[in-house]
């Protein structure tokens, strides 16, 4: 019973790893390690614990009252489950994240149609080993030297080189 208990949170190990750098797959084999310790620990636990036999210990105590008492105390005990607040608060970051990678892909396929715009722009001039200097700097407007401004080699200003 504590198997089905347990397999509700199974963690799927071999895409975890896949996952870790490998400077921290030492890291990650201790944890995988305490993790299967503390799931075999579980597994050994009985699904509910022993039931008290308090007839017995009715017999055996010779103050019964004390025994009428913590039974009463026992069974007016309710030990809180812990309340999952991570939850919501991860499927939030989780929607987050999906929509940063929808505008990622968006803005990505926005970079490859202007790339391949470029690419066509590329491909349509003339080979460089046919090309003057001015079908150079009209190609590469941004190669053109400036050597009224600039009169001394390397006709730009030292902070673009």
């Amino acid at each position: 019973m504590a198997a089905r208990r347990f397999a509700l949170k199974a963690v799927d190990w071999m895409a975890f790893a896949e996952r870790v750098p490998p400077n921290q797959k030492p890291m990650f084999n201790a944890l995988k390690t305490r993790s299967d310790s503390l799931a075999a620990k579980l597994a050994s636990l009985p699904e509910n614990p022993p039931a008290i036999d308090w007839a017995f210990y009715k017999t055996a105590v010779a103050d019964k009252a004390m025994v009428d008492e913590f039974e009463k105390k026992f069974k007016a005990l309710k030990i809180p489950e812990p309340v999952d607040t991570q939850t919501a608060k991860i499927d939030a970051q989780e929607k987050e994240a999906d929509k940063s990678a929808a505008a990622f892909i968006q803005a990505s396929k926005q970079r490859v149609v202007e790339h391949e715009k470029e690419l066509q722009k590329v491909r349509s001039m003339i080979p460089f080993d046919q090309m003057t200097v001015e079908d150079f700097q009209e190609a590469f407007p941004g190669s053109r030297l400036d050597k009224e401004k600039y009169p001394f080699w390397p006709h730009r200003p030292i902070a673009e080189l």
